[in-house]
């Protein structure tokens, strides 16, 4: 008994040179030269060594000359080949790259400062669409046919792999001895016992046997084309995710401090919105929240000082358009919550001044609590306190605003800057203006900046050289003139949160675990078929065993190897003399003519 693997040039016998070449034509057609009789050409493998793949055979290429129906034949076996497909991946994740890098009109602002910034190349970029980049003609196109090139090579293949698995393993070879695995060995036992033996074992090992006379195929290892079509339809189910969540997505911004009216989810509520193209303001779901408190914490010694330990917003909250019963929730970093079926994200937060300004009447023209955003790791924040409703003494309107910095642990030998982000000595430093503040000109303004184009600053402080107060809780300041006053009354925290609205997520998760499994699949799993033949001799018969994989692999002889040592009880080996040497025998006539 002898069991042998030839190594190869890393084809698989009676294939084309291709990597995927295969398919009843791929050794080429009959000859006069050569064989006729369906054995397979010169390896004598033939159908046995075919379509272990669901790989489409380019029939094109050995045929006349294309007229037109031709060549529409092969641009779509070019777009639907595995070439173009990668080609077109790639194209798509450099098309993403201006989309990563440049500001989308998903925020207006950016692309504003940005156009602002570069106003040489700006008019290129919007002539090329890269502000505007998932919704471009040229990215929309690539997509489409990526979309297209996956389903022209899901479909057929498809249909093809489920004729394999309907179809019966073919049947051997005229040649075993010519495939990469193969064994053989004389026995006492008659063919018929052999061939018993080997479906049972085969059956055994989860192989689909088919049995001719005393010839028996088995064919096993489906699931690797199984996962390479998986993997196939999970992309596509990852590009319609992807897809879905771009034009049935819509996000926004919005700041809340803490005790205040909170948030309604509608359009007016927003600090800033972006929709989807099937996605916008009408579809918004009713429900909102309230900020309870915001709770923080810091490491107050050692290397690490001043670092964040913990952030969490401490919300109430409302599905519908009842606020009556509210439930009580928190937010922190990484851990949204879903209300309402969207997602509230934590984002950032801050400190918000709470003030009482007073006009020249003595009137209370603005209180409450004003946000300030940070600008350094210690929260080191500025902001601008805007009074339009504020009356001069000869009792015409005379517009105030407040411009500073807030310093949540501030010191005046210092300056305006804080040294630890914690609340331990908060400080207001501002200065102050009158005049006119331009609201009612009709254009948008930032609520956290000042246009001081017509508006004059007070002097104060000046006997220190400094024009500006630095006021702690209690403090308040005095405008020359009798022109009004500000008191810094407290501080409240606020937070930035944003509401989100993806569709898609879920399809593309699975998708993404179904693309890795069959993956898994396609790599590790092995298609590959097996033949036992018992030939009568004139004491007994002589057993032979081919094997033959999708790939080149040793594990094939190994399983062919196991498979031999499960045989020999059945079919024992029968010593053969010394002079007389083992030759496979060559099979009746009427073998191999379904090959």
């Amino acid at each position: 008994m002898s069991i042998t693997h030839k190594p190869s040039d890393g084809r698989v016998p009676g294939q084309g040179s291709g990597p995927d070449a295969e398919g009843p034509d791929a050794n080429g057609p009959d000859t006069p030269d050569g064989p006729q009789d369906g054995t397979g050409g010169e390896d004598g493998i033939g159908a046995a060594g075919a379509q272990l793949s669901t790989q489409p055979v380019d029939t094109l290429s050995s045929g006349p000359s294309l007229g037109v129906l031709g060549w529409l034949r092969w641009m779509w076996r070019q777009l639907t080949s595995m070439r173009i497909a990668l080609i077109l991946l790639f194209l798509l994740s450099l098309a993403a790259i201006p989309g990563s890098l440049i500001p989308q009109r998903s925020d207006e602002l950016k692309v504003a400062a940005f156009k602002k910034a570069h106003p040489d190349i700006s008019p290129l970029y919007s002539r090329l669409d890269l502000f505007h980049v998932y919704g471009s003609p040229w990215f929309s196109a690539i997509y489409i046919l990526l979309f297209v090139s996956l389903a022209g090579c899901i479909v057929p293949r498809t249909w093809q792999f489920v004729g394999q698995l309907r179809a019966k393993p073919p049947a051997a070879p005229r040649r075993l001895d010519r495939l990469p695995a193969y064994s053989t060995w004389h026995t006492d036992a008659s063919p018929e016992q052999v061939a018993q033996a080997a479906r049972k074992a085969l059956r055994g090992r989860r192989f689909r046997v088919d049995a001719t006379g005393t010839s028996v195929a088995g064919e096993k290892g489906y699931l690797r084309e199984a996962g390479n079509l998986l993997f196939h339809v999970a992309l596509f189910g990852l590009l319609i995710g992807f897809a879905w969540t771009s034009l049935n997505a819509a996000s926004g911004g919005k700041l809340v401090v803490e005790g205040q009216d909170g948030f309604v989810n509608n359009l007016t509520q927003y600090d800033d919105f972006s929709g989807g193209t099937l996605y916008g303001a009408d579809d918004l779901k009713a429900f909102g929240f309230t900020l309870d408190s915001f709770e923080d914490k810091y490491a107050t010694s050692g290397p690490e000082r001043g670092t964040a330990l913990k952030f969490q917003a401490d919300i109430h909250y409302w599905s519908g358009t009842s606020s009556a019963h509210p439930t009580k929730g928190t937010i922190s970093t990484n851990h949204p919550l879903s209300i309402g079926g969207e997602k509230v994200y934590l984002i950032s937060h801050g400190y918000a001044p709470v003030v009482t300004v007073k006009d020249a009447q003595g009137n209370v023209a603005y209180q409450g609590p004003v946000p300030f955003l940070p600008q350094d790791a210690n929260l080191t924040s500025t902001g601008v306190i805007k009074v339009p409703d504020a009356m001069g003494k000869n009792g015409k309107p005379d517009q105030l605003a407040f411009e500073g910095f807030f310093t949540p642990t501030g010191d005046t030998s210092s300056g305006p800057v804080s040294l630890f982000p914690d609340e331990l000595q908060p400080i207001l430093w501002l200065n102050a203006y009158h005049g006119d503040l331009g609201l009612d000109s009709g254009i948008a303004q930032n609520v956290y900046q000042l246009d001081t184009t017509h508006m004059k600053q007070y002097k104060l402080n000046t006997k220190t050289g400094v024009n500006g107060v630095a006021l702690g809780v209690g403090d308040s300041m005095q405008l020359p003139n009798g022109a009004g006053s500000l008191e810094f009354d407290g501080v409240k925290r606020w937070a930035s949160f944003t509401i989100s609205h993806q569709s898609g997520n879920e399809l593309a998760l699975v998708s993404g675990i179904i693309a890795i499994l069959g993956l898994m699949g396609s790599l590790f799993i092995q298609r590959r078929r097996i033949w036992v033949r018992a030939v009568p001799s004139d004491q007994g018969s002589v057993v032979e065993l081919g094997g033959l994989g999708r790939s080149e692999s040793a594990r094939i002889a190994d399983e062919l190897g196991s498979l031999v040592d499960q045989l020999q009880p059945d079919a024992p080996v029968r010593a053969a003399p010394a002079d007389t040497p083992d030759e496979p025998p060559s099979p009746p006539d009427d073998e191999g003519a379904r090959a």
